[in-house]
């Protein structure tokens, strides 16, 4: 009986850890579609980019489709590495919006929201931040 307790501990304490781990990283490597272009759906909400964390291949033009879930604070999502061929700076709202750009250095650059209210932490301190990840 008394294993039985501490076998349950340790499983919820794993699930636990899991849990967290998997809403702090989402990755999603981008697969290129038929007509050439990699195409993902990003959304914004209360700090954070879901998916937070993008693959996609060098010299491969990209589509990404941004959007914020509900909410009245606002958000937007930055990229700035024009040496990746990777610069933009776009506000968020419901209705989603197209950021094209070809990347054309590998490496990882990040994303992040610049947004900050009167007297309190930026929105990418709060954890509204991911990465762009370029490969061959």
């Amino acid at each position: 009986m008394k294993y039985q307790k501490l076998l349950f501990v340790i499983a919820a304490v794993v699930i636990a850890l899991c849990i967290s781990a998997s809403s702090k990283e989402s990755v999603t490597v981008v697969p290129v579609a038929k007509d050439g272009v990699q195409r993902v759906e990003i959304a914004g909400g209360s700090y954070f980019f879901k998916p937070n964390h993008i693959v996609v291949k060098v010299n491969i033009p990209v589509e990404l489709k941004v959007s914020k879930e509900s909410g009245l604070v606002p958000h937007d999502i930055v990229v700035k590495s024009p040496e990746a061929g990777i610069e933009f700076q776009e506000s968020l709202s419901s209705t989603p919006k197209i950021i094209k750009f070809t990347p054309t250095k590998v490496g990882k650059y990040p994303i992040y929201c610049s947004k900050k209210a009167p007297f309190s932490k930026s929105h990418r301190a709060k954890g509204m931040e991911g990465v762009i990840e370029v490969v061959r």
